[in-house]
């Protein structure tokens, strides 16, 4: 999904340091073998969710965008004791295979997918400011709600986090919807005084939103 080109072996050196495990490893393998392989979380990039997950002391952690739960299972490592991640797949198939994954990891008790549209599912959650991390990897044109919906529902303190803002660097002419949407999303982030964020130049750009 327009990821930035990456020299083979710096990956495997950075999923190396990763700390990658074999439960990890075996999603990854699987998930290769599907058509749309590309969308799969960087080992690097999912260690920093389970990082920020605990740094947080995180209970409510939402996931918007689970494929086949590589990163839900980085999210819900991190969660507090007690703590639960809500994921909005619209996939039915995918949500099946992250389900598998996800209770193969030993974290059934602590994950909740929730099939359908994600604008939809959001908008079902409690409007007060209760969620410790969210988590944005779904359809790019999306995004401008997924952000507007969370938001509001940010504790202070909390944090949220946006895959692929980068577009594989197409934020920088941009030329399609996808784009478009992203590079105004990004300069919207920017300028939001209710967070103070970061973009990242990290896979294809992550951007961090702190609630202030």
């Amino acid at each position: 999904m327009g990821r930035m080109p990456r020299d083979p072996e710096l990956s495997d050196y950075l999923t190396r340091f990763a700390g990658q495990d074999e439960v990890l490893a075996r999603v990854e393998r699987e998930t290769r073998l599907l058509p749309n392989a590309g969308m799969l979380s960087r080992p690097d990039q999912a260690a920093l969710l389970t990082i920020l997950t605990r740094t947080l002391d995180a209970k409510v952690a939402v996931e918007v965008g689970t494929f086949t739960g590589y990163g839900a299972i980085c999210i819900a490592r991190g969660l507090a004791e007690g703590g639960t991640l809500t994921c909005f797949e619209v996939s039915e198939e995918l949500a099946a295979i992250a389900q598998r994954n996800l209770d193969a990891a030993g974290l059934t008790d602590r994950v909740r997918i929730t099939l359908g549209p994600a604008e939809e599912n959001l908008a079902q959650l409690p409007d007060e400011p209760h969620i410790d991390i969210a988590y944005v990897d779904a359809d790019k044109t999306g995004y401008p709600a997924y952000y507007d919906a969370l938001v509001p529902r940010m504790r202070p303190g909390g944090l949220l986090v946006l895959d692929n803002t980068l577009l594989g660097q197409r934020v920088l002419d941009p030329q399609d919807e996808r784009a478009r949407t992203m590079a105004a999303l990004n300069e919207r982030v920017a300028a939001d005084e209710r967070v103070e964020s970061v973009l990242l130049g990290l896979s294809d750009g992550v951007t961090l939103a702190r609630k202030r």
